[in-house]
């Protein structure tokens, strides 16, 4: 059951609104089982079964129905994948849920084969090891990873303002006034922004603006939890087994086409393609990195120059 646990953990979060209740939701279904995470941002629920469970509840709720577990699964991952992935259950599906005591039931109606078809996703509250892993760990990479981004770009606006600098010093003007900016000022910016746009950004609420804009980077830094881990174990070896482990999950991942039920569903929105310019610069930041920032810093000082030389033309 090790790979349902480490396949759900490379999955990106879904947001779901079945009637009055919005959840955060990831499953991961292969041949051999599922493993559904769901919160409703107060608790964390989970149930992960294997064929024999699947076996004995198909045959409780569905008595009409004959058939492998792996054709029920199958049926499972294709009424989940288009919930979880754009909020719009199949066609043929009806979704809905129950808090029992301190279980929460999802409940699913459809058919197969021109029967009915009902199951039950029963999730108990996740242990504390469970949350820290899904949530806690990557939420704080996540925060950590959001910071370097901003001092990064403090330092990148500092370099501009001291090229607009060097261009007015050497006579240059602006050729449209309202593109005229002030020096950036960190300080001033953070308390600004605290006063500002701090109590919208922590109106949670539902949970649906971390699910729209922030995945790419959760299952970033979920994936770099796991090579670290797997670095850390001293079970036979641990790269070789990581590396062909992760090739098998983003397969399924953004930009694949659907796979069979034995590899993890398609829950994230497709990713775009790098541009040209985007694509020189990381190969140009990535050399950077061996050569002590160099490169980096070049790079970035031409598209500066690149940027500023629209907004700038030498007095005569």
């Amino acid at each position: 059951m090790e790979e349902l646990e480490q396949g759900l953990l490379m999955q990106p979060w879904a947001w779901l609104q079945l009637a009055e209740n919005s959840l955060l939701a990831k499953a991961y279904i292969t041949k051999q089982g599922y493993a559904l995470l769901i919160s409703d941002l107060q608790q964390v629920w989970y149930e992960q079964v294997d064929t024999s469970v699947i076996n004995q509840r198909a045959k409780e709720l569905n008595k009409r129905l004959s058939a492998s577990p792996e054709a029920f699964l199958c049926h499972l991952d294709n009424l989940l994948r288009p919930l979880l992935k754009d909020n719009a259950p199949h066609s043929e599906a009806t979704f809905s849920c129950d808090h029992e005591a301190e279980a929460l039931i999802l409940r699913v109606r459809s058919e197969l084969s021109g029967l009915p078809f009902y199951w039950n996703f029963h999730c108990i509250l996740a242990r504390p090891s469970l949350v820290s892993q899904h949530l806690i760990r990557p939420l704080m990479g996540m925060s950590l990873a959001l910071q370097c981004q901003v001092k990064e770009l403090a330092t990148l606006l500092r370099m501009k303002d001291l090229e607009i600098q060097d261009y007015q010093e050497s006579g240059a003007t602006l050729s449209r006034d309202r593109l005229k900016t002030e020096p950036f000022e960190e300080n001033s910016f953070l308390e600004q922004f605290m006063v500002e746009k701090l109590p919208e950004v922590c109106s949670l609420s539902d949970g649906r603006p971390f699910v729209l804009n922030l995945q790419s980077l959760y299952m970033a830094v979920t994936k770099q939890e796991f090579q670290m881990g797997q670095k850390h174990q001293n079970i036979g070896d641990p790269q070789t087994s990581s590396s062909a482990f992760l090739k098998g999950i983003e397969s399924q991942l953004p930009n694949q086409p659907e796979q069979p039920v034995s590899s993890a569903p398609d829950f994230s929105a497709p990713q775009k393609e790098p541009t040209a310019l985007y694509r020189d610069l990381s190969c140009q930041s990535s050399r950077g990195r061996s050569q002590g920032g160099s490169s980096v810093n070049l790079a970035w000082s031409q598209l500066l120059r690149m940027d500023l030389e629209h907004s700038f033309q030498a007095s005569p």
